[in-house]
């Protein structure tokens, strides 16, 4: 069974999220408010930040639109992304993170990525004294291959701790996570909150012609990560299958990775209110088997983990 996340209130986790990537960056301050306000009348009260989004706005614009109803949310943030994952670094930009917040504690703290340079055996005891602190709440970690939440897995329970939820990427063009990462987590019950599920933007359909611009276009590290061919080519087929519907492929795109069974809260994320309504109008669609099957079919699936070594 899932862990169970729960607002402070103990309103259940939202079966969507709301990253605030953009905050403070390409969303400003009032963009930003509005794809809030626009968030929480969708249903959605989980929210993603990390203390190295838009250098610290991100932070500080959660924080101030929050706090009015901060016990009604479940409010995320990540460490760890930039100076390994060692103890002064971690409470250093903890303690940064929950200053722009204004809050004492968070529900979900995040180790941003696997750091193979510090023994885990810190990390985790840093951890655990902000838990018994009631710092945070939950324990998450993103961008972990299988294989290092595991081990971290081991490492925390010596410490009675858990990992309660991961954050892959994972969407139709990038489904990596469904070889070991979300059995995985079904198998150890943990929640699965994935970023990305519009493919950085390709997955929109806003690519299908010449003059489409995004971070596609204009990020170098985005150009890399969705450059392949094929990517181009499943997204133009899931346009042409979204138009036969009579559907917004964004919202598609989104469903989609919800329907998942390991998945717990797809992250949704824009610069603006027009551009989230497409994801936000998933929350309410029904994704039939037979449209689900045709948009898997449109990109590879990966080959599965085998289960034994093969006889010889």
């Amino acid at each position: 069974m899932t862990r169970q996340i729960t607002a402070p209130d103990g309103t259940p986790i939202s079966p969507f999220a709301f990253g605030t990537m953009q905050f403070g960056g390409r969303a400003d301050a009032d963009e930003s408010r509005a794809m809030f306000d626009a968030s929480v009348a969708a249903g959605i009260n989980h929210f993603d930040t990390a203390y190295v989004y838009t250098d610290g706005a991100s932070e500080t614009l959660l924080g101030a639109f929050a706090a009015p109803i901060r016990d009604q949310l479940i409010i995320a943030t990540k460490a760890a992304y930039v100076g390994g994952s060692g103890r002064a670094n971690i409470l250093s930009a903890f303690d940064t993170s929950r200053q722009r917040l204004g809050m004492d504690s968070v529900d979900i703290l995040y180790l941003h990525r696997y750091d193979p340079n510090t023994p885990l055996e810190e990390t985790y005891d840093t951890l655990a004294e902000l838990k018994q602190q009631g710092k945070i709440r939950h324990i998450g970690v993103s961008n972990h291959a299988a294989w290092q939440v595991m081990k971290s897995v081991a490492v925390a329970a010596e410490r009675d701790l858990t990992i309660d939820i991961i954050q892959p990427m994972y969407n139709l063009v990038k489904r990596q996570a469904e070889v070991e990462l979300l059995p995985m987590a079904q198998d150890q019950g943990m929640a699965v909150a994935p970023y990305s599920p519009l493919g950085g933007g390709l997955l929109t359909g806003k690519y299908a012609t010449e003059s489409g611009a995004g971070r596609l276009t204009e990020d170098t590290r985005y150009r890399a990560r969705y450059g392949q061919d094929w990517m181009w080519q499943t997204a133009r087929d899931l346009t042409s299958l979204a138009d036969k519907h009579g559907i917004d492929p964004a919202t598609l795109a989104v469903a989609w990775a919800a329907a998942h069974p390991g998945v717990t809260c797809p992250i949704l994320s824009a610069r603006s209110v027009a551009q989230l309504q497409a994801s936000l109008d998933a929350i309410n669609y029904d994704l039939s088997e037979e449209l689900h099957a045709a948009i898997t079919a449109l990109s590879p699936t990966p080959a599965p983990a085998t289960d034994r070594l093969e006889e010889g």
